[in-house]
């Protein structure tokens, strides 16, 4: 059972109604597991709520991760905010976030450069943005296919966070997870429950397809069903 239950769509509604701000969402994860994808597909999902959202790139270390976004957002046609590369992704993240308020946005998604949980100088680069720019939610994600090396993932991930969190500040760790290419592995309930035993997180999305449309919210009620088959 996952130690927080996470609504979406009423988070956001929150945010805009009574604080007049843009829902912010960092994805974060490993190299190569479809953090962008995910992203453009949780886009797709908010657009069929009616919210108006917008893409941050805070990717500014991988080549042509810009250009990846860019093409997502035209064919979701959704506003993208970017700086090109070489710039701090933190202080892009808050320009954006900041131009979602002004023109209105529901919901801000910010993508953030894939990275290998024991890379320090990418982890302190992440570290800062989360802190600097305090998002409403940290979705880290992974590929249902790994398995253990998945929840290995993102333990690490959370302990970089927890060990770098500024002196005085409170840590902010994943709050949740989406699960990739979770159309491909047989035992999927299996690797959804060990992901949240292991971690305390729910897992808001899984990932069953390659197009927009190929996302799911993770039904406990339907993973209940599968176990008692």
């Amino acid at each position: 059972t996952p130690k927080q239950n996470i609504d979406v769509l009423r988070e956001v509604t929150r945010a805009r109604e009574e604080e007049n701000r843009p829902y912010t969402i960092v994805f974060v994860g490993v190299n190569g597991v479809g953090k962008s994808t995910s992203l453009a597909k949780v886009c797709y999902w908010l657009l069929q709520q009616r919210k108006q959202v917008m893409i941050t790139a805070c990717d500014t270390f991988r080549s042509g991760a810009v250009e990846q976004l860019r093409t997502h957002a035209r064919a979701l046609d959704v506003e993208l905010f970017e700086r090109g590369y070489g710039k701090d992704p933190a202080a892009i993240a808050q320009e954006g976030i900041r131009y979602g308020k002004d023109n209105g946005k529901d919901v801000v998604l910010i993508d953030t450069a894939g990275r290998m949980q024991d890379n320090m100088p990418l982890m302190e680069a992440l570290a800062k943005l989360i802190h600097f720019n305090s998002p409403d939610l940290i979705l880290f994600v992974g590929e249902a296919l790994v398995g253990n090396d998945a929840v290995d993932q993102l333990t690490k991930f959370n302990q970089a966070l927890q060990d770098l969190t500024p002196a005085g500040r409170p840590s902010r760790l994943i709050d949740g997870i989406v699960l990739t290419k979770y159309d491909t592995v047989d035992d999927k309930v299996g690797a959804a429950i060990s992901m949240v035993s292991s971690t305390g997180q729910p897992i808001l999305f899984v990932g069953v397809g390659q197009t927009y449309t190929d996302i799911r919210v993770l039904n406990v009620d339907r993973i209940a069903e599968a176990l008692m088959r």
